[in-house]
C-alpha cells in the first residue's frame, strides 16, 4: 500500500487480466505500441474508437461512451500531435483539440470512476532554457518554446487536471512525460512530422533518386533525445503497476545526440552517399533537450532499445510498408 502526498491509500498492483482496458489513441504511434505491449502479456479486453467513430473533443460523446462501456484502466495517449513546422502553424488547433481531449477523458474517468489512469505528456513543457538534464521539478519554472508553447500549455493543462483530481476526488491519475519518440506508425509527412522519420524519409528518398544531396532543417545543432516507441509502452505499463503520485515521471533514455549527428547516423543506415547541407532560414528550436530519468530508473525501469538498433528496425519497416 501507498501513501500519497495527499493521505490517500492507493494499493499497487499488477493489472488485471481481464479489466477492460481503454486506449485513448490506439491506433497512432504511441497507442499502438502500449496495445502491442499489453496484448504481448496475455491482455486481451481492450475497448477502442476510431476517431472517426467517436470524437474525443466532444463532450457529450465522450460521456456517453464512457457511461456505455466503464473502462476500468485507461492510458490516454490520444492527442493532436507534430513537429515543429505544424505546432507554429496550427496553434489554435493544437491548443483547442488537446485541451478537449484530456478533459473530456479525464473527466469522465472520474465520473465512472475509472480505477487508474495514465496522461501522456511531452518534454516540450519545460522551459526552453531551462538547465540540462530536465528533471520533472522544472515545470513552470520559465518560458516556454514559442514554436510549440499552445501545444505545451494544454499538456501542463492535463498534468495539472491529473494532479488536482487526486487531490480533491482521489483518483489514482497519473502523467507521464516521453521525451522525443519514434518507431512503427510514426508520421513520415516532411511538413507536419518530427525530426527523425523525416530525416529517414529524406534519405530515403535521397538515395532512390540518386540525389547529390539532403538539406536538413536549422544548423544541426541542437541536441535531441530519442526513445523507441516500444521502450516507451514498457515504461507506460510498468508505471501502471508500479506508480502512484501527483508529480509526473520523466520517460527516456538519458542520453541524447546533436540533429546533424543524428542526420550523419541515419544517412549511414540507409546508405546515401551524397552530401548533407544546412537551410539555415528554417527555426532550430529548443537548443538541447535532454530527460532526466533516475526518478524513472529509482522505480526500476530503463530502456534497452540503442539508438542505432531502433533506427535500423523502423528503417527495414519504413521501406517495407511506407515507401512506395
Amino acid at each position: 500500500m501507498l501513501t500519497t502526498k495527499y493521505g490517500q491509500h492507493i494499493n499497487l498492483s499488477t493489472l488485471e487480466k481481464e479489466a477492460k482496458i481503454y486506449i485513448a489513441g490506439h491506433r497512432g504511434m504511441v497507442g499502438s505500441a502500449i496495445m502491442r505491449n499489453l496484448q504481448s502479456k496475455g491482455y486481451h479486453n481492450f475497448v477502442t474508437r476510431r476517431s472517426a467513430e467517436l470524437d474525443l473533443r466532444n463532450q457529450q460523446a465522450v460521456a456517453d461512451f464512457f457511461a456505455a462501456e466503464k473502462p476500468k484502466y485507461v492510458f490516454l495517449a490520444a492527442a493532436k500531435v507534430g513537429g515543429i513546422h505544424a505546432n507554429n502553424t496550427y496553434r489554435g488547433e493544437f491548443l483547442y483539440d488537446n485541451l478537449m481531449i484530456q478533459n473530456n477523458v479525464i473527466h469522465q474517468s472520474y465520473v465512472q470512476g475509472v480505477k487508474k489512469l495514465q496522461f501522456l505528456g511531452s518534454s516540450c513543457i519545460y522551459p526552453k532554457m531551462a538547465d540540462q538534464p530536465l528533471k520533472e521539478e522544472y515545470l513552470l519554472t520559465g518560458t516556454l518554446e514559442s514554436t510549440n508553447e499552445p501545444y505545451a500549455i494544454a499538456k501542463i493543462a492535463g498534468i495539472k487536471l491529473c494532479e488536482n483530481y487526486r487531490a480533491q476526488y482521489g483518483c489514482d491519475f497519473i502523467s507521464s512525460m516521453p521525451t522525443n519518440l519514434y518507431g512503427p506508425n510514426d508520421n513520415y509527412d516532411l511538413n507536419n512530422s518530427h525530426v527523425l522519420p523525416a530525416l529517414i524519409r529524406k534519405f530515403h528518398e535521397a538515395k532512390e533518386s540518386n540525389a547529390e544531396n539532403v538539406e536538413i532543417w536549422g544548423t544541426g545543432s541542437p541536441k535531441r533525445e530519442f526513445l523507441h516507441v516500444d521502450d516507451l509502452a514498457e515504461a507506460c505499463v510498468y508505471l501502471m503497476e508500479h506508480y502512484s503520485e501527483p508529480e509526473l515521471v520523466n520517460i527516456g533514455t538519458g542520453e541524447d545526440i546533436a540533429i546533424k549527428d543524428l542526420a550523419l547516423l541515419i544517412k549511414d543506415i540507409v546508405g546515401f552517399e551524397g552530401e548533407i547541407t544546412h537551410d539555415t532560414s528554417k527555426p532550430d528550436g529548443t537548443p538541447r533537450k535532454l530527460m532526466d530519468v533516475s526518478k524513472l530508473h529509482s522505480y526500476g525501469w530503463k530502456h534497452k532499445i540503442d539508438l542505432r538498433e531502433g533506427i535500423t528496425s523502423v528503417y527495414q519497416q519504413y521501406q517495407e510498408e511506407v515507401a512506395i
